[in-house]
């Protein structure tokens, strides 16, 4: 498989750029986050959510990862230390994240750069299968399995209500006015989303996808597509079948746990346990049929590789666009779209995002925010910003491209 012209794997952008669209078709479907005060199933709703809700999200983590061992080995060939580098790098996500949390408090870089520190230790342990073993103990659930033997026990640690469970934020957010809404996503509004982090297992699985993208650049898995299809294709049988007896056995477990008398505290543990299960099994689906549609029609995904590319501006522009139309600060359409009117709104969104970011690329070697990061690292201002200026610079007279 070959790489685009600035050396990035079109491949991984594929992918971030499918796993970009999918968070945001889930976002407009929970109008972002409001659907969640009055939420009513409904066939579109629920399918969208099954399809995308925590498998778009997982499968950007995964390429958080990757992302990281591509600096590390980047800066390792040249000779450099990156550790200092990229925690300043992450520290510079944080506060961006962090901003636009003020926002949509939803926002998931902070999150991703403060596990993403835990990844510098990582990346000295050099045997893969190590790295694979503790991915996969991070997969299992392990606090969630903590959690459930507690509440299972009796303890009372264990069987409080979840923190997350109280929202003090949503009334603002339904009723309040933009300064009211900045007040509360100072703070208040972040408690129960950490809460909900920690209590719903999601650090350890989030930590599992990071390991598990290093590993795949480490065995240069994006770039043998070829080689490895019919490995990919036992995988996505395999994964396929693990989503289907989850899907459809989820509920039945969920019951025969309850039958036993456990307490709510345990089931909401046990659960939740399977469903992140669902989600892992269902992000390995998607990715594996991204690489595969890549590998075979890979022009055709040209849109998809070119959100991948502008992930971080476009991420924060849709909140500054769409939070607005759905909060009571702005248009207050949380309840007067349809869930059909809701998929329309986020397709049409993903068509403009994928036109925005091709015609950006055309003449821009970076989006705005992505060339801000950049710079920050570097603590650099002449880094390139147009084509024409990234075309008449010498061979080797810039650092590589971030990721």
């Amino acid at each position: 498989m070959s790489s685009n012209a600035s050396g990035r794997l079109g491949a991984v952008d594929a992918m971030r750029g499918f796993a970009l669209a999918g968070l945001f078709l889930v976002h407009i479907m929970e109008s972002y986050e409001l659907y969640w005060a009055h939420p009513v199933a409904n066939p579109l709703t629920d399918a969208v959510f099954l399809l995308f809700m925590g498998k778009s999200f997982s499968l950007l983590a995964m390429c958080f990862g990757f992302s990281f061992h591509i600096l590390m080995a980047g800066a390792a060939k040249r000779g450099e230390d990156f550790r200092l580098r990229f925690a300043w790098r992450l520290l510079l996500l944080a506060a961006i994240g962090y901003l636009h949390s003020l926002i949509y408090r939803g926002d998931i870089m902070v999150t991703l750069a403060a596990l993403g520190m835990a990844l510098i230790p990582a990346e000295r342990i050099r045997s893969n299968r190590t790295l694979f073993a503790i991915a996969a103990v991070c997969f299992l659930g392990p606090t969630l399995i903590v959690q459930m033997l507690g509440a299972m026990a009796g303890a009372d640690w264990a069987n409080r209500e979840a923190l997350s469970s109280t929202d003090p934020a949503m009334a603002i957010y339904l009723n309040g006015s933009w300064d009211a809404t900045l007040r509360v996503n100072l703070w208040t509004a972040q408690v129960p989303k950490f809460a909900y982090f920690i209590e719903f297992g999601r650090l350890p699985q989030i930590y599992g996808l990071f390991l598990i993208g290093m590993l795949l650049g480490r065995t240069r898995f994006f770039g043998r597509l070829h080689e490895l299809r019919k490995q990919r294709w036992i995988a996505l049988a395999v994964a396929v079948a693990f989503a289907l007896l989850l899907q459809f056995g989820r509920e039945p477990a969920r019951l025969a746990f309850a039958a036993e008398g456990y307490s709510p505290a345990a089931q909401r543990a046990f659960h939740t346990l399977t469903g992140t299960w669902l989600e892992l099994a269902g992000s390995a689906v998607w990715g594996l049929l991204v690489l595969e549609a890549y590998q075979r029609a890979g022009r055709l995904l040209a849109p998809l590789v070119a959100m991948g590319r502008l992930t971080l501006t476009l991420y924060v522009a849709q909140s500054i666009v769409f939070v607005p139309l759905f909060y009571s600060f702005g248009l207050g359409l949380h309840d007067d779209l349809d869930s059909e009117a809701r998929l329309w709104l986020g397709l049409g969104g993903i068509a403009v995002q994928m036109a925005f970011a091709t015609l950006w690329l055309r003449y821009f070697a970076y989006g705005p925010l992505e060339w801000a990061w950049r710079a920050l690292t570097y603590l650099r201002a002449d880094i390139p910003f147009r084509k024409r200026e990234a075309a008449g610079r010498p061979a080797g007279g810039s650092k590589p491209q971030m990721v």
